[in-house]
């Protein structure tokens, strides 16, 4: 399966276990361009048998409570699961702006240093802050390490969905950014993010099984990308 014409696809995956994780990811691996694994979601955070099992390359994430999450630990417990990912074998990890800016800005040195991708990211579950706070946030995440970001906002309107879509005029091949909305207004951005300069999209492994609001099943997107590839080369 190729990748969609100007970003990448993500299957985002939740389940308690690595053996769940498998059987999730297997018959939709050929529609991905690399999978994320929430350690959130994990009743014990081992991945190295999924990275060993996983055709494309990995995500982790381990988003915290105060970021729409489930790690309700402490900071320094959440980023040793983290490190010990990277050292199972995940190719990528994902770190939220808002993580203390020390702890953060250290661990994703690390994380560069052991050849791992490093991507920054901020949420707002509520709505879409106005374009200059936008902006701010592209400029912080910039100043830190990583080598690309992602800003996921809450569109209750198309105005909330063609602001954050907006933000993909940030991006560059020095920092690639991924932006999009969640929510229903927020539903064409994850296809539109795709096709508009956004780094990476992200899917659920079927409808019912999102881990963000508004989040479509990876065989629709795919299945959207292709008509929308088709209805371009037939203008």
């Amino acid at each position: 399966m190729p990748e969609s014409a100007c970003g990448l696809i993500c299957l985002s995956l939740a389940a308690p276990d690595a053996e769940t994780l498998i059987r999730q990811a297997e018959p939709l691996l050929a529609l991905a361009d690399l999978v994320e694994v929430r350690l959130d979601a994990m009743r014990v955070p081992d991945i190295a048998v999924f990275c060993r099992s996983c055709a494309k390359p990995v995500l982790a994430t381990n988003r915290p409570l105060w970021e729409g999450g489930g790690f309700a630990g402490s900071e320094s417990e959440r980023l040793a699961l983290l490190d010990q990912a990277l050292q199972d074998g995940a190719d990528w990890v994902d770190l939220e702006l808002r993580t203390e800016a020390g702890l953060r800005d250290a661990f994703l040195r690390r994380a560069r240093a052991a050849g791992k991708k490093t991507l920054v990211s901020w949420h707002d579950f509520q709505g879409t802050p106005d374009a200059e706070s936008l902006l701010g946030l592209v400029a912080a995440m910039r100043q830190t390490p990583a080598q690309s970001g992602k800003i996921v906002t809450t569109a209750h309107n198309p105005a909330e969905a063609s602001r954050v879509l907006g933000l993909l005029e940030q991006s560059s091949p020095d920092f690639p950014l991924s932006a999009f909305a969640m929510g229903e207004a927020g539903k064409i951005t994850r296809l539109a993010t795709l096709y508009l300069g956004g780094h990476v999209s992200y899917a659920a492994a079927d409808a019912a099984s999102g881990t963000a609001p508004g989040q479509i099943g990876i065989r629709h997107l795919r299945e959207l990308c292709c008509l929308f590839a088709a209805g371009g080369s037939q203008a």
